[in-house]
């Protein structure tokens, strides 16, 4: 059975929309696009290269979907670790209104979300690789469904824009297995899911 591994870039503050360009997610006015790139240095890629190492199918939302598709195939080079592996590998999309994708490769998974990752990864021999997709991801940790989480977090506070973690997120607990910084002060921290969270009480000294 294969492993469901979620990579992502956050901000300070939580937020994940359009990391890569200027205008790559404007919802919601958002005017931050492209926060990642002066970040970007040879730990950034370092890092980035070795998960890209590893996938064995990429498991996307829509939106991250549409913007992949609209870049990684007119990238040829099959000395690029990234485009050769998502280029090369089967992808699938969670979408209920997609319904004739044009990237070679391209699965659309539009049934029950639970159902069909659970399957995907029973049929998956290695990693089911998400990337981005941060409302899709927050599902998949609502069911449970994640097994590894890289949280990349970059020294920079936008004050709005899409957040990974919302009001109302089911309360989830993670085991720490791995971190490094970059160069430019980027926080890359490795978690797999861990169930729910465990609680206490710090009391006082029995003789105080």
């Amino acid at each position: 059975m294969g492993k469901l591994v979620s990579t992502l870039f956050v901000t300070l503050d939580g937020v994940y929309q359009a990391p890569g360009g200027r205008e790559e997610d404007t919802r919601g006015g958002f005017e931050h696009g492209g926060w990642v790139f002066p970040y970007a240095d040879d730990d950034f890629g370092k890092f980035i290269t070795g998960v890209f190492e590893r996938p064995a199918a990429f498991l996307l939302g829509r939106r991250t979907y549409d913007i992949f598709a609209s870049y990684w195939p007119k990238v040829t080079d099959p000395a690029d670790p990234v485009a050769a592996k998502l280029n090369a590998l089967p992808k699938y999309v969670a979408s209920s209104t997609l319904t004739d994708p044009g990237w070679a490769g391209t699965t659309v998974v539009s049934g029950d979300l639970g159902k069909e990752v659970t399957a995907l990864k029973e049929r998956t021999d290695g990693e089911l690789q998400v990337h981005g997709s941060g409302a899709l991801v927050r599902s998949l940790l609502a069911l449970g469904l994640v097994d590894t989480l890289h949280l990349m977090t970059f020294p920079v506070v936008l004050g709005s824009g899409h957040r990974l973690f919302t009001e109302g997120a089911v309360p989830t607990r993670f085991k720490h297995t791995g971190g490094s910084s970059t160069g430019k002060g980027v926080a890359i921290n490795s978690y797999d899911l861990a169930g729910r969270p465990e609680y206490g009480t710090f009391g006082l000294p029995e003789d105080a």
